[in-house]
């Protein structure tokens, strides 16, 4: 009887062995796989495209689903179907990190590539214009005060704001909730501005309106380009590096008497500035013998460093020190922790 259940669990041990084998190969793969910041696509694709040219492995699979969208897709769970690495036009917030690690995601690190401006930009047929943070308030929000009340907001022209500014019809084209494009406009802009009116109580306000002025035009930044093209009266909300590639099409607008420039966003002095990252699925990287191969490319002083090849694209640098740092980061896989998001 003793050999028989022997037999029967060596047999069982054998079959459990093979399905982790066959699981085992289900996930091992040579080709990356992306998801997230619309924003940080142009850079991350230039890297994936790189890498596809000069390694032996294929060409990185990259997906541009938002910021907020990638995050969630990237902390489903360890293993196949779940990306390895997700970019992010903002860093990654406490609850999404707490998510991670209830699904299993225990060992992500966090690397920071550079930084980048939000700018409110329209077509170059236009005459240039400049707005302080709290116009650009005033034309979003979906309540202002207006005689010391809030109320759901009125104005439909520039003119309406401040008699300085043209007689146009407002509207904007940004992006929608997922992006991280839209975290980092709301908390830059909204809650920076309407600190500046007491009816506020000194509670950041963030809600957009949404009677049709506010059009949300999707993930892709390259549509909200299209669009500003086509509706030559219309503004959009984007990231610096559209800007930069299109400079006969498109003019920013300075804000606070600032232009959206290389030099201005990294010093800080221009209002609407950000930081650029991406993170890394450490617990995929033995199955995925090429994640760290694309991390260190992507990280190397040619890419994101002064003069690299992402500055031509629109990336700003960050300071050598701080590049060193990220390098660092990347050496050592340094895990992120809930505690360093506080």
């Amino acid at each position: 009887m003793n050999r028989i259940l022997k037999s029967r669990a060596f047999k069982t041990s054998v079959i459990a062995a093979a399905v982790i084998g066959v699981v085992g190969v289900a996930q091992a793969r040579d080709q990356i796989r992306i998801v997230g910041s619309s924003t940080v696509y142009p850079f991350a694709s230039y890297v994936t495209e790189e890498f596809g040219a000069v390694t032996e492995y294929p060409t990185p699979v990259i997906e541009s689903t938002g910021s907020g969208g990638g995050i969630r897709l990237f902390c489903n769970g360890v293993g196949e179907g779940t990306p390895d690495i997700s970019n992010a036009s903002r860093r990654i917030k406490v609850s999404e990190l707490e998510r991670c690690l209830e699904n299993g995601v225990d060992d992500v690190t966090e690397v920071k590539i550079g930084s980048d401006g939000i700018v409110f930009a329209q077509s170059s047929t236009n005459e240039a214009i400049e707005l302080t943070l709290e116009q650009l308030f005033l034309a979003v929000a979906a309540q202002v005060p207006v005689d010391g009340e809030l109320v759901d907001n009125p104005y439909t022209n520039w003119s309406e704001i401040d008699s300085a500014l043209p007689d146009r019809d407002i509207s904007i084209y940004g992006p929608p909730s997922t992006s991280g494009t839209r975290d980092a406009f709301e908390e830059l802009v909204m809650e920076t501005a309407s600190d500046e009116f007491d009816v506020y109580g000194g509670e950041g306000y963030t809600d957009v309106r949404s009677d049709g002025v506010y059009i949300d035009a999707g993930e892709n930044d390259n549509l909200i380009v299209q669009r500003l093209s086509e509706d030559t009266g219309a503004f959009g909300i984007f990231g610096y590096s559209f800007l930069a590639e299109n400079p006969d099409a498109l003019i920013g607008t300075a804000i606070n008497g600032v232009e959206a420039e290389p030099e201005t966003i990294s010093s800080g002095d221009y209002p609407v500035a950000r930081s650029m990252f991406f993170y890394v699925k450490n617990q995929h990287a033995e199955d995925v013998p090429p994640l760290y191969d694309y991390v260190d490319m992507f990280v190397s002083e040619t890419m994101i460093g002064e003069g690299g090849y992402l500055g031509d694209l629109g990336l700003i640098p960050l300071p050598e020190a701080e590049r060193e740092q990220t390098r660092q980061k990347v050496a050592d896989r340094a895990q992120l922790q809930v505690s360093d998001l506080n």
